[in-house]
């Protein structure tokens, strides 16, 4: 009997208390799941209101506790009950729908109990949440973009100097080229008049020495007969 009562009883009452834990936890989700529409009512009439409140609250929660509110995974749920808790409860200090309720409902069974609950009002704070974020992206991009704007228009400035100062030294280049062709051709022209004009003088001392060239051969006729 002394065994009983000590090792057999207990077992027994623990299984049967966790099962009536259970049957609780899902009557307190079936009780939820008939006030969502006033609860989704009285959010769309709050939501400008609240939204900067629960940003704050979610801004200053942990790392965990934020992918739960943005996954809504059970297996998340169950690693971070505690965490989840206090968030459901500061929620509820600022009279976010739904959340005394669920926060009520986690204290007596679990989060782990009443996920359905539990995520409902998550995916409600997810629309703040992932709204902010969207907007932070897309002004991180804005910004991004307007450093980056500047920083190519000072590449394709500075692609254009290069380029002209490329030309300017082509140019430059090419000038010189010139010249010495020219320098060269002029100086052909003068070496071809210097050879014509030596060709003249030759010519003009062939016709002169002709006449001299004569009598001297005449000369030699007549002396020859003498001999």
């Amino acid at each position: 009997m002394g065994y009983w009562k000590s090792k057999v009883l207990p077992k027994i009452k623990k299984v049967f208390d966790k099962n009536g834990k259970k049957a609780a936890a899902a009557e307190a989700s079936k009780a939820f799941e008939e006030s969502k529409e006033g609860i989704n009512k009285e959010f769309e009439e709050k939501k400008d209101e609240l939204q900067p409140k629960v940003i704050e609250i979610y801004e200053a929660s942990s790392a965990e506790v934020k992918t739960v509110v943005k996954e809504r995974k059970e297996s998340g749920l169950k690693k971070n009950s505690a965490g989840v808790q206090s968030f459901l409860e500061e929620l509820a200090k600022i009279d976010f729908p739904g959340s005394k309720t669920v926060s009520e409902a986690c204290t007596q069974h679990g989060p782990a109990l009443v996920p359905g609950p539990v995520f409902f009002v998550f995916e409600k704070v997810s629309t703040f949440v992932v709204t902010t974020s969207e907007k932070d992206t897309a002004s991180a991009t804005e910004e991004t973009s307007k450093e980056i704007e500047p920083a190519a228009a000072a590449a394709a400035a500075t692609e254009e100097t290069g380029g002209t100062e490329k030309e300017s030294a082509t140019t430059t280049t090419e000038e010189p080229k010139e010249v010495v062709a020219e320098e060269k051709k002029e100086e052909g022209i003068a070496t071809e008049k210097e050879e014509e004009e030596v060709k003249e003088k030759e010519q003009v001392v062939a016709e002169k020495s002709e006449p001299a060239k004569a009598a001297a051969a005449d000369a030699e006729e007549e002396e020859a007969p003498k001999a």
